[in-house]
């Protein structure tokens, strides 16, 4: 099977990167080339010729996860606010927004799980999640204030892998003191804390 007729490159690519993350998000990383290629309506030749190992597909495929996600946090930036806090707000909003689609949200987290399994999938997230925070840090928050912030965002966003999750009222309002927090660091350390 070549080629879909009309299909450009770069659509053959994105098919196959589609393909790639519903066959691993299934069978895991197991998934073979061949499964991969049918689902992608090409040729294993045209995988090869697109990506030439597995190893290939599986870390092009993390890297488009992290762009995805980078997109997204960026696609948050509010172009008004220009005050410290900017990106973490940013990142809280990508994180608590309701997802349109709660099965495609599970499905993500699925493929995630599945390539952290892949050690150089691993070194590459490693290496992504130290330039966000080092950009997060550089924020200009107290780094009390961002750590906060950020690991609640993050503790809410993935609640869903265990069977829990905050839903409308509950999380907007969430997102709304965070938010707030962002803006006003001051309110950190005016809570009252028990030794």
């Amino acid at each position: 099977m070549g080629r879909t007729a009309g299909r450009s490159p770069e659509a053959t690519r994105r098919a196959l990167l589609d393909a790639a993350g519903e066959a691993i998000r299934t069978r895991g990383v197991n998934a073979t080339l061949d499964e991969i290629a049918r689902h992608a309506g090409v040729s294993k030749g045209g995988l090869i010729y697109h990506f030439a190992s597995k190893d290939e597909l599986i870390l092009e495929l993390a890297r488009d996860l992290l762009a995805t996600w980078r997109a997204q946090v960026e696609s948050r930036l509010d172009p008004a606010d220009t005050g410290p806090g900017r990106l973490t707000r940013a990142y809280v909003r990508a994180l608590l927004t309701p997802a349109e689609d709660a099965v495609a949200a599970r499905k993500s987290m699925a493929l995630i799980s599945q390539l952290a399994t892949v050690p150089a999938v691993v070194e590459l997230v490693e290496a992504d999640t130290r330039q966000l925070n080092a950009d997060l840090h550089a924020d200009g928050l107290p780094a009390d204030v961002q750590t906060l912030v950020t690991a609640a965002a993050d503790g809410v966003s993935s609640a869903p892998l265990w069977g829990e999750s905050l839903h409308g009222p509950e999380i907007r309002q969430l997102e709304r003191r965070l938010i707030q927090l962002t803006r006003q660091p001051d309110l950190w350390q005016q809570l009252p804390w028990e030794a």
